[in-house]
């Protein structure tokens, strides 16, 4: 997600990226933004899925969100593009503190 934020700005001079963790009803809570370029509306339902890019066929091989959203299920998690827009994207990766309290409502 670090690789995919700092490719969306490439080509900007002064382009942030920001890290957030939060604590949110039992879930250690993780936001990636950037300034890229966001996520174009015809995309957006199809980033999870494997070998989905929208790089040239040299520059990707659209594995990298469908790796992170597996690893993230995988701790019973849920990762989700939570804004996006011309102006960047905000990734929000939700993670159980205690297996034992899941409540997949609150996430």
């Amino acid at each position: 997600m670090l690789i995919n934020a700092i490719e969306s700005m490439s080509g900007r001079k002064d382009g942030t990226m920001v890290l957030k963790l939060d604590c949110e009803n039992n879930y250690a809570v993780i936001r990636i933004s950037d300034e890229g370029t966001g996520i174009s509306e015809k995309d957006l339902p199809y980033i999870f899925e494997p070998f989905y890019t929208t790089k040239e066929a040299s520059k990707g091989t659209g594995l990298g969100l469908s790796v992170v959203y597996g690893i993230i299920n995988l701790h019973k998690g849920k990762s989700e593009v939570e804004k996006t827009s011309i102006k960047g994207t905000t990734f929000k990766i939700s993670l159980p503190l205690n297996l034992n309290k899941v409540d997949e409502n609150k996430a």
